[in-house]
C-alpha cells in the first residue's frame, strides 16, 4: 500500500492524467474516455438486474456500438456539440447508453432523478435548454405538466427501434478540456437548485478518487448504490468505474437490506460504495446481514454524510471489512477522504485528508487558514489544487470564490495529524437519507397551494435519516391546520417536487420566525427542535 504523505507530496497532473485518461487533454471525449478505449476486447462494463429479476451484462463493445446508434438518432434530431440531453430514466442499459451516446456526439447529459414531479423536472430542463428528455413508460407522464417540455424519446415505446434504424458508427467529437460534458443541479438555500457544468477535465479527479480513496482493483465486483440521477451515482457509478475500464453494476429496483445482500452475494460484490443511512439500515439488521455477506466485502465507501462510530465498528467486526468516510460536495466531486488505497493514520470521525491533487484548507470569517484545533470553514486552495475543477455556476454569481480559495459552505476543524474533522454544515440545506434537499425548493411547492401564505422548511434531527424535512406552515384565513390537510400539503409537494423531499412532518403556525428586513430565520426552527429531541432523549 502506498504512503499517504508519499502520495500526496508527489502528486504530479501530467502523471494523473496519463494513468487514467489518454491522448490530448484538450482533445476529449467522454464516451472515448469511458468506452472506446476499452472495447478491444469482451471486457463486461454492466452487470444489470431489473425490478422483476430479468438480467443482462454488457460489454464495452456492445456499449460502443449502441451508443454509436444512439449518437447518430441525437444528430438526426439537430443535437449539436454543447447541447444538453435530459435523461429521466431508472437505473437500466438504455440509461448507460444515453449517457455514453450524448457524450459520443459531444453534447452534454443532464441527469434528472426518477423520483422528481414536473416542477423539479421543468426547472432543470428550461434550465439546460435541453433538445431531449429520454424516459421511459412510467415517468413519461410527468412531462405532460411540464412547460414547454422538449421532444421525448421513450424506452419501452420507441427508443430501441429508433436505434435500430441508425448505423452502428459515429466518430466521437473532440472538446476541449474545459468544456463540460455534464450538467448539474445542487440545492441552495436561497434560490431554486443552481446550474454547474462539469468540465471534462473533472474524469481526471473522479479516477482519482476512484484509484486512491475507493481503492477500485481489477479483480473488484464494484457496485456504487447512489442513483445516477445524483452526483454520487453519476460520477462513481458511471463515469469513475467506466474510465478505469472497470465494470459497474446496476440494479433497478428500490434499497432493501435482503436485496441489497443478495446481490452483494449473488454478483460477488467486494468493493461497496454508498451512503450512511443504506450502511445504518444493514445495521439495524445485523444479525440477518452478517449471516448473509460477513466475509464477502474487502473495502466500503461512504458518502454523503458522516459515518457514526457504532457503523463503523460494527463493518470492521461483524462484517470484516473497513468502511471509511469521504466527503465531497456536486460541485467538488470527492475532496476529503479516508483512503481505502494509500496508508495513513485514521481518526475515528474525521473525513479524513485531502485527496492528492487538492489542498483543503480550515478558514476564518477573514479567510485566514486556521492552525490545528479551531472550527472555521472548509475551503479549497485553488492554485495549490490542480484536480480542482469546479467553474462556478452557470449564468449566475456566487460567493463561493474569495481571492485564492473556494469556500465549501461546511464547517469542519483541522487535527494534529493532518486530517479533518466535519463539524456541520454552514448553511441551511438539509441532508435526508443521503439525499440533499434545499429548503426554498421545498417552501416553493408549498406556497403554491391555495391554502398556504408562507412557510419554512428545516432539517429536523432524525435517527435513521440523518434529517427529516420539517415545514412550519402559516395559512390563509378560512383553512383549517389539522392532520387531513397536512395529508394534503404533504402529497402536493410529493407529486410536484419529489418523492425524497417532501415534509414528513407539518406544523402549522401563526407567523415565522424572521429578521427586521423580512428573512425568515430558519436556524431558530432548527434549533427550537434539536432542543426538543434533547429534552425527550433526557425524560
Amino acid at each position: 500500500m502506498r504512503d499517504y504523505f508519499t502520495a500526496a507530496r508527489e502528486f504530479d497532473y501530467a502523471n494523473a492524467a496519463s494513468t487514467s485518461l489518454v491522448g490530448n487533454l484538450d482533445a476529449l471525449n467522454a464516451c472515448v474516455e469511458c468506452c472506446d478505449r476499452h472495447a478491444d476486447s469482451e471486457r463486461v462494463a454492466l452487470y444489470w438486474e431489473g425490478r422483476d429479476g430479468e438480467r443482462a451484462t454488457w460489454t464495452f463493445a456492445q456499449l460502443k456500438d449502441a451508443s454509436a446508434r444512439f449518437a447518430n438518432y441525437l444528430h438526426s434530431q439537430g443535437v449539436r456539440p454543447g447541447d444538453c440531453v435530459s435523461g429521466l430514466l431508472p437505473r437500466t442499459p438504455e440509461l448507460l447508453i444515453t449517457i455514453l451516446g450524448t457524450w459520443r456526439i459531444g453534447a452534454v447529459y443532464q441527469p434528472l432523478f426518477t423520483a422528481f414531479g414536473p416542477k423539479a423536472i421543468e426547472h432543470r430542463v428550461k434550465g439546460a435548454g435541453s433538445k431531449l428528455v429520454v424516459t421511459d413508460l412510467t415517468n413519461r407522464p410527468k412531462l405532460d405538466e411540464v412547460d414547454g417540455v422538449p421532444p421525448a424519446l421513450v424506452v419501452g415505446d420507441d427508443f430501441w427501434t429508433e436505434l435500430e434504424r441508425q448505423p452502428a458508427s459515429f466518430e466521437p467529437v473532440l472538446r476541449k478540456a474545459s468544456d463540460p460534458f455534464l450538467l448539474m443541479f445542487t440545492s441552495g438555500t436561497t434560490g431554486l437548485a443552481k446550474p454547474l457544468a462539469v468540465p471534462l477535465k473533472a474524469i481526471v479527479a473522479f479516477v482519482s478518487y476512484m484509484r486512491d480513496a475507493v481503492d477500485l482493483r481489477p479483480e473488484d465486483n464494484f457496485w456504487n448504490l447512489a442513483d445516477p440521477g445524483w452526483a454520487y451515482g453519476l460520477y462513481y457509478a458511471v463515469t469513475g468505474p467506466l474510465a478505469m475500464g472497470h465494470a459497474t453494476t446496476f440494479y433497478e429496483g428500490g434499497f432493501t437490506v435482503e436485496s441489497t445482500c443478495r446481490i452483494i452475494r449473488e454478483y460477488g460484490i467486494t468493493n461497496l460504495a454508498g451512503s450512511p443511512t443504506a450502511y445504518r439500515l444493514l445495521l439495524a439488521a445485523r444479525d440477518e446481514v452478517e449471516a448473509a455477506i460477513k466475509g464477502c466485502l474487502r473495502a466500503v465507501s461512504s458518502a454523503g454524510e458522516p459515518l457514526t462510530p457504532e457503523v463503523i465498528r460494527w463493518f470492521a467486526e461483524g462484517l470484516g471489512c473497513t468502511i471509511h468516510d469521504h466527503y465531497g460536495q456536486t460541485e467538488l466531486g470527492m475532496v476529503l477522504c479516508n483512503h481505502h488505497a494509500l496508508e495513513h493514520p485514521v481518526r475515528l470521525g474525521a473525513a479524513g485528508f485531502a485527496m492528492p491533487g487538492h489542498r483543503v484548507v480550515v478558514l476564518d470569517e477573514a479567510h485566514r487558514e486556521l492552525p490545528v484545533g479551531q472550527p472555521g470553514i472548509l475551503a479549497l486552495d485553488m492554485p495549490r489544487s490542480p484536480l480542482f475543477w469546479f467553474p462556478g455556476y452557470q449564468g449566475m454569481a456566487t460567493k463561493a470564490f474569495v481571492g485564492d480559495y473556494y469556500l465549501s459552505g461546511d464547517t469542519v476543524e483541522l487535527n494534529d495529524d493532518g486530517s479533518i474533522s466535519f463539524v456541520g454544515r454552514a448553511d441551511d440545506v438539509i441532508t435526508t437519507s443521503g439525499y440533499r434537499v434545499g429548503p426554498f425548493d421545498v417552501e416553493s411547492a408549498l406556497i403554491e397551494h391555495p391554502a398556504v401564505i408562507e412557510a419554512a422548511v428545516i432539517g429536523k434531527p432524525d435517527p435513521e435519516r440523518t434529517e427529516l424535512v420539517k415545514a412550519f406552515v402559516v395559512l390563509h384565513a378560512g383553512h383549517e391546520g389539522d392532520a387531513a390537510l397536512a395529508e394534503a400539503l404533504q402529497q402536493y409537494v410529493r407529486k410536484r417536487l419529489s418523492a425524497h423531499s417532501y415534509p414528513r412532518e407539518i406544523e402549522f403556525v401563526a407567523e415565522l420566525p424572521k429578521t427586521p428586513s423580512g428573512k425568515i430565520q430558519r436556524f431558530l426552527l432548527r434549533n427550537q427542535e434539536i432542543a426538543k429531541a434533547q429534552a425527550a432523549t433526557a425524560h
